[in-house]
């Protein structure tokens, strides 16, 4: 995570004492009886990573007054979600390395990373059991329509017939799913009434949209040194995001459908001229039209839940997302 940033954007001590316990939580927590599955367990979490989702748990349980561990413990959990979620990605895209190093199934075995990642969700539901049924409930919902997302991904693979609908609910149920649920059971949590929780809720689908829409258009436009791996990996796997569906639709359509027709493996001058199409004809720039309208969506929420304390905060996570894009295309 750099913490540098993000204490800028979210200025309030308690959520960094929190975080701290987050992290400590989290090594303890992947810590098994058997010393391999250990060094499985936590080589992404050695790999740093930006700890969005458990960031969103401490930033909304300052909606509320309740003191504890609450919200300490709901980061931990989404967070184990999030990770033993990549361990699987990882496995399914065949995926050589992420945060900028080698990934599970490449470092260990498939089957290895398989089980680790299944060891990771188990931990998640034991953190999550002592804040109730409402929370084991939410963070199993939240995994089903992880896998329900995922499905679709791999249903929709090498192809454009789903178009922007299908697109959007691949990465609601992926990626927006589970930053809503950290922000909801953060302010559970913390204690919020339920106005401000289903507000906060809804702030959060937003920018979880807006986080998936924003990884994709940087997948297209930042060097591997920025991503971790390398440029165009999304379209290497075969997975057409937004700007490359909306360009498919347009005048170089039927060249980048021609680029890919005959699917995976795609070689790297392809992969290379479907993303110049893609960024030359101006589809980067109208995926961040959508971006944008999707952070007003988000404030709006964020604007009704009275006596908002966190309206300057919500405001600066919304404008960090696409102030990535901008540090990437400089």
């Amino acid at each position: 995570m750099d913490r540098p940033i993000f204490q800028e954007l979210v200025p309030i001590p308690r959520v960094w004492e929190r975080m701290d316990k987050v992290e400590r939580r989290l090594l303890d927590v992947t810590e098994a009886n058997t010393p391999f599955l250990t060094e499985i367990a936590q080589h992404l979490l050695s790999a740093g990573g930006k700890r969005y989702r458990p960031l969103l748990a401490q930033v909304a349980a300052e909606l509320g007054s309740v003191d504890g561990d609450g919200p300490v413990d709901a980061g931990v959990s989404v967070e184990l979600v999030h990770l033993g979620s990549l361990y699987h990605d990882d496995v399914i895209d065949e995926a050589s390395s992420r945060r900028g190093q080698t990934s599970v199934n490449t470092n260990w075995t498939n089957t290895v990373a398989i089980l680790a990642g299944d060891f990771l969700l188990a931990r998640a539901s034991e953190v999550a059991a002592p804040l109730g049924i409402e929370a084991v409930t939410l963070i199993a919902q939240t995994y089903a329509t992880l896998c329900e997302g995922q499905v679709a991904e791999l249903v929709y693979a090498n192809g454009f017939s789903h178009g922007t609908t299908g697109y959007h609910d691949v990465i609601g149920g992926k990626t927006a799913s589970l930053i809503r649920t950290s922000a909801r059971l953060g302010a559970i949590t913390g204690g919020a009434d339920r106005g401000s929780v289903d507000a906060i809720s809804e702030w959060a689908w937003e920018m979880g949209m807006v986080f998936q829409i924003t990884d994709d258009v940087l997948d297209l436009i930042a060097d591997e040194a920025f991503l971790g791996k390398p440029a165009g990996s999304d379209i290497g796997e075969g997975t057409f995001t937004l700007p490359v569906l909306l360009a498919s639709e347009g005048p170089d359509g039927d060249r980048i459908k021609k680029l890919l027709a005959n699917g995976q493996p795609y070689s790297p001058d392809d992969i290379a001229q479907v993303i110049d199409l893609t960024v030359q004809g101006g589809f980067i720039d109208v995926v961040l039209d959508e971006a944008v309208r999707r952070i007003e969506v988000a404030e709006e929420a964020a604007h009704s839940i009275p006596n908002n304390p966190l309206t300057d905060i919500l405001h600066n996570l919304d404008q960090y997302l696409l102030d990535r894009v901008t540090s990437a295309r400089a």
